[in-house]
């Protein structure tokens, strides 16, 4: 079974900052794509972020400037930098690993983010 299981969410006052980590057990593969989705009450689940095996990463206009995507391929962890929160990052974050030999995308729990004003 392979599981991913995400840490570091919390309160935070706007202007503030947080560190999210992802850790993957229960492989002896590794993952291709790693990324971070979140989802807000009442509105679809979106991307974040997306980082590739060799390092490549992209954003969502929303975040771009002040989220950092990063991974640890020999620890096969992903994080995720978020500076200058604002109350509208509030949502539940996701971690997401895609194995490509499989055609498989394999998510974490997911844990709360909230901003305040």
């Amino acid at each position: 079974q392979v599981q991913l299981v995400e840490s570091g969410g919390g309160l935070v006052q706007a202007g503030g900052s947080l560190r999210l980590s992802c850790a993957a057990s229960g492989s002896i593969f590794s993952f291709n794509g790693m990324g971070w989705y979140r989802q807000a009450p009442g509105k679809p689940r979106e991307l974040v972020a997306v980082i590739s095996s060799g390092g490549s990463a992209n954003y969502a206009d929303s975040v771009k400037g002040r989220f950092t995507i990063s991974r640890d391929n020999a620890k096969k962890m992903v994080f995720l930098q978020m500076n200058s929160l604002k109350p509208e990052d509030t949502a539940v974050y996701y971690c997401t690993g895609r194995v490509d030999f499989l055609s498989r995308d394999y998510w974490g729990q997911g844990t709360q983010v909230t901003v305040s004003s």
